[in-house]
């Protein structure tokens, strides 16, 4: 059967430079990141009656894949990390980045639609694509029909816990003085404190002295986590 050629109508502009940090889900944090529309799509007209729903749909392709180059090999099970990496479960019953179609569905808030220059820019918060990501379509997100209150969902029926995030002395100076240049704003703070409120470390890894490094916009953040908490040690242009 031949497949479908879908096309490329923009890409996403976002804080997220690489996978680890990344929220698991949608809308788990407020980060604030927009979709640069691409020729032909980048017409206002495409998107007049958009600003009357306060949600989207985004459906994406998963693009840094290893090897996505290469004919994959179906993989009928994978290790979903909210169970801790090690449990294997249909591929189907998860929202692995390994599968047939290396497609992607995200629901996002709407913030602005906006004009720059010859481009036209769909601002939103909650996502959890990848800088870089390419968006196939936009879809309005209707409330009596896609949410639906009493549904199960398995492994993820709760949202996961989060931890406290405290800075260290040294990590304190950096980001007070990055706010002086204005090179770091206060809602970038916040934004990257709700990504590490989650723990973004792999189930498996509970080092409490090892320290991770997360690029986070053009920052690279060095943190250290336990049970209770994630200490920010240093921030790094």
């Amino acid at each position: 059967m031949t497949g479908l050629n879908l096309p490329i109508i923009g890409y996403m502009n976002s804080p997220y430079k690489e996978k680890f940090g990344i929220p698991r889900q949608p809308n788990l944090v407020q980060v604030e990141s927009y979709i640069e529309m691409q020729a032909p799509y980048n017409d206002v007209l495409a998107f007049e009656g958009i600003d009357e729903f306060s949600h989207l749909w985004l459906v994406w392709q998963f693009h840094d894949n290893k090897n996505q180059h290469e004919p994959v090999k179906f993989r009928p099970q994978v290790r979903p990390p909210r169970l801790g990496g090690n449990k294997k479960i249909g591929v189907f019953a998860t929202r692995s980045m390994y599968r047939p179609a290396p497609i992607g569905l995200s629901v996002v808030q709407l913030k602005d639609v906006k004009k720059v220059g010859k481009s036209v820019r769909v601002y939103v918060t909650g996502s959890d694509l990848l800088d870089g990501t390419p968006i196939i379509d936009i879809k309005p997100y209707i409330q009596y029909s896609d949410a639906v209150l009493n549904a199960q969902s398995g492994y993820a029926q709760a949202e996961p816990q989060r931890k406290a995030v405290i800075w260290s002395n040294e990590a304190e100076i950096q980001r007070d003085q990055y706010l002086k240049t204005q090179q770091l704003t206060a809602q970038l703070i916040d934004e990257l404190e709700q990504v590490l409120s989650l723990d973004p470390r792999p189930a498996y890894q509970d080092d409490v002295d090892r320290e991770y490094g997360m690029l986070f916009a053009a920052f690279n953040i060095k943190f250290q986590a336990n049970d209770e908490l994630i200490q920010i040690t240093a921030v790094a242009l």
